[in-house]
């Protein structure tokens, strides 16, 4: 097999880059009247802004109320880092004005958001050992036997969650090219369980990972969330599948995630997700 489908992953991530990984995605209606001292330019901005501190207070709600009582003082940090979140739009779900009887025209925008908790209090949490803690945010760690590789050498790929996720795993070779892992033509179920290491390639995978040029910094990136990541645009080549979707919007089309109705215990709707990207280096000598 060429390149792009058998070079894989290196991860040895230090807790700043596993914690700054780490986001919610929900959805968000904000409002916003015209009145007499707002353009309609801005009530259209203070429509989006109520939006994004709602999905804020949503996701914090979200967040730890499927932390676990037994452990306050991680409840606590947790509802500190998302009270200092930052929110990025994803999707613009519904938008428009209408006219309220008595507060005149009012727009309403209703929006998919990605709520960002606050990385140094992440990395505050991280010291307290949550990656394996359940009851903590999704976390996924990914190793690999060994940090470089020569030519003709076969790689193996771990997974490992701290509680059940979906996962998405691609490769971007050295060219540029990208190819998605998982799912596959022959392995499309992409769900994991909690605590248990998982090895790609494996089970009803049908392609190696053995290292091949072109040589050079490679790169995997995984997608996980509680619910199935957003689907990229791709086409089948061989065991594996070719990504069509633009390098630039990939991570934008992940986070498209399918929210469930599921309710947490505080009445919230959100979806964990978690993004990892690690490096590794090959040559044409083997080692």
């Amino acid at each position: 097999m060429k390149k792009a489908l058998l070079v894989v992953l290196l991860l040895v991530l230090t807790v700043s880059h596993v914690y700054a990984a780490q986001s919610a995605i929900t959805e968000a209606e904000g409002y916003a009247c015209q009145g007499e001292d707002k353009s309609r330019r801005q009530t259209e901005q203070a429509a989006t802004a109520d939006a994004k501190r709602k999905a804020i207070e949503q996701v914090s709600a979200y967040v730890t109320s499927e932390t676990e009582v037994k452990d306050f003082t991680l409840q606590k940090d947790l509802a500190q880092a998302y009270s200092r979140a930052t929110v990025k739009v994803i999707q613009e779900l519904e938008k428009g004005w209408y006219r309220d009887a008595s507060l005149g025209d009012c727009y309403r925008i209703k929006v998919k958001a990605e709520v960002i908790p606050d990385e140094q209090e992440m990395m505050a949490i991280a010291k307290g050992k949550t990656a394996d803690d359940p009851s903590a945010p999704l976390c996924v760690r990914v190793w690999t036997d060994k940090q470089a590789y020569g030519a003709g050498e076969r790689v193996k790929v771990y997974l490992k969650g701290n509680k059940p996720f979906y996962a998405t795993i691609l490769y971007r070779d050295a060219g540029g090219k990208l190819v998605q892992l998982l799912p596959n033509p022959h392995r499309k179920d992409n769900y994991f369980n909690g605590g248990v290491v998982y090895e790609v390639p494996a089970g009803n995978d049908r392609f190696e990972l053995e290292v091949a040029p072109p040589f050079g910094e490679e790169q995997v990136i995984v997608y996980a969330g509680t619910t199935p990541p957003g689907d990229v645009s791709v086409v089948e080549r061989g065991g594996v599948y070719e990504v069509k979707t633009r390098a630039s919007e990939v991570g934008e089309r992940t986070r498209g995630v399918k929210l469930t109705q599921k309710l947490s215990a505080a009445g919230a709707v959100a979806a964990e997700f978690f993004e990892g990207k690690a490096t590794l280096t090959t040559e044409g000598s083997k080692r």
